[in-house]
C-alpha cells in the first residue's frame, strides 16, 4: 500500500500488481448525468466556468466519490484546453459542442501556433490538480488527463465536431507534412501539460484518443499512434518514489491493440466493441486492461447490468491487470442509481477473480 493513499486498487492494477478485487472508476464520471452537477453547472454559468475556476473543478471532481465507492478520481477538465490556450477561441454551442473561432488549416497557420506553459496559459488546470489532491487526502488516486495530438488536430482542423473528417482528413492526405508538424506540436504540448499535472499532483495520466478509430491501420500508425508514443516516452513516470501509470484509449481500436502495447504505456483502455479476452490474448502480458462495458447497459434493469459486469470480468479471467470502466464515457441520461448498481456489482463479483 503507497504511504500517500489509503486505496491504492487503480493504480495497482495498471501496474498488474495483485490486487483484493478489480477497481473501478467510469470514463465522465464527473458530469451531466448527476443531478449536482448540473445545478452547479447552472450556477456557474458555463462548462468552461466550471473548468477554469479551480475551486469548482474540485467541487465537481468529488461529487461522484460523496455518491460511489470509485477507486479513482479524474480531473475535471476538458481535452480541448492545448487548443484554447494555443489562442484558437474556443467556444461551445447548446447541443452542438465545442467549436473554434480559427480553425488550423494550413502550414502557416501551423506554424503561428505557440506551445503553451502549462504554468501560464493552463495554470487553472495545475491549480485544479493541487486543488484536488489535497482535498482527497490521499483516500483514492487522481488521474490527470490530455487529448491525443490526433483527436485534438480533429477538432482544431474541423473546427467543431464532425461526422466525415472531410477537413482533418483532407489535411492528411494533401498536406501530410502540415499535419505532421500540427501533431508533432500537439506532441510537445501535451508532454508538457500532462507533466506539469504530475508536478501539481496526479498519481497517473490518461490519454484520449477518441478519434483514432476513423483512421485506416495504416494512417492510426503514422497520425497517432506514432504521436501517442512520443508522449508517453517523454511522460514522467515517477515522483516520490510512487510510478506514475499511464492509460492510452484509442476508441475503436480493438484491432490495433498488440501496437499499442508496443508503446511503452502501462495500460489501455478497451472500448465495448472489443471481447477482453481477446484483448488480453493481443497484449500478452505487457499491459494492463481498462474496460469494457457498453455505456448503454445502463439502461437496462440492474439484473442485467450485474449480469454483465459477471460477464466481462469472466472474459478478462483470473488475475490482476484489470481496471473496469465502461467502454467509453457515461452517457447524460442514464439515472445515478443505475450507476450506483454497476458498481455494487464490480465489488461484489470480482473479488472471486483475485483469490
Amino acid at each position: 500500500m503507497s504511504a500517500a493513499l489509503k486505496n491504492d486498487r487503480y493504480i495497482r492494477a495498471c501496474l498488474q500488481q495483485e490486487t483484493d478485487r478489480t477497481p473501478i472508476w467510469m470514463m465522465r464520471q464527473a458530469g451531466r448525468y448527476l443531478p449536482e452537477y448540473r445545478q452547479l453547472r447552472a450556477e456557474a454559468g458555463s462548462f468552461m466556468d466550471l473548468c477554469t475556476n479551480p475551486e469548482l473543478a474540485c467541487e465537481v471532481t468529488l461529487q461522484p466519490l460523496r455518491r460511489f465507492p470509485l477507486d479513482a478520481a479524474i480531473l475535471f477538465s476538458d481535452i480541448l484546453t492545448i487548443p484554447d490556450a494555443m489562442g484558437l477561441g474556443l467556444y461551445f454551442t447548446p447541443g452542438e459542442g465545442p467549436a473554434f473561432e480559427k480553425p488550423v488549416r494550413s502550414m502557416a497557420e501551423v506554424a503561428a501556433l505557440p506551445i503553451p506553459n502549462p504554468n501560464q496559459e493552463l495554470k487553472y488546470v495545475t491549480d485544479a490538480v493541487a486543488t484536488i489532491r489535497k482535498a482527497l487526502q490521499g483516500q483514492v488516486p487522481l488521474i490527470g488527463f490530455s487529448g491525443s495530438p490526433w483527436t485534438l488536430a480533429t477538432y482544431m482542423v474541423e473546427g467543431a465536431s464532425t461526422k466525415n473528417f472531410s477537413w482533418v482528413k483532407g489535411m492528411m492526405y494533401q498536406e501530410p507534412k502540415a499535419m505532421h508538424a500540427l501533431l508533432e506540436k500537439l506532441a510537445d504540448s501535451i508532454i508538457l501539460y500532462l507533466n506539469a499535472q504530475v508536478a501539481a499532483g496526479a498519481q497517473a495520466l490518461m490519454i484520449f484518443d477518441t478519434w483514432g478509430g476513423v483512421l485506416t491501420p495504416a494512417d492510426y500508425q503514422e497520425f497517432s499512434l506514432r504521436y501517442m508514443q512520443k508522449i508517453v516516452a517523454g511522460l514522467t513516470r515517477e515522483k516520490d518514489g510512487q510510478k506514475i501509470p499511464v492509460t492510452l484509449f484509442t476508441k475503436g481500436a480493438g484491432n490495433w491493440l498488440e501496437q499499442m502495447a508496443q508503446t511503452g504505456a502501462d495500460c489501455l483502455g478497451v472500448d465495448w466493441t472489443t471481447n477482453l479476452q481477446d484483448a488480453r490474448a493481443l497484449v500478452n502480458g505487457k499491459t494492463a486492461l481498462q474496460g469494457n462495458m457498453d455505456p448503454s447497459i445502463l439502461y437496462g434493469s440492474e439484473q442485467r447490468i450485474r449480469e454483465e459486469v459477471s460477464k466481462i470480468l469472466a472474459s478478462y479471467g483470473q488475475g490482476s491487470g484489470h481496471v473496469f470502466n465502461l467502454g467509453h464515457g457515461i452517457h447524460q441520461t442514464v439515472e445515478p442509481e443505475k450507476a450506483g448498481a454497476f458498481i455494487k456489482a464490480v465489488h461484489e463479483l470480482s473479488p472471486q477473480y483475485h483469490l
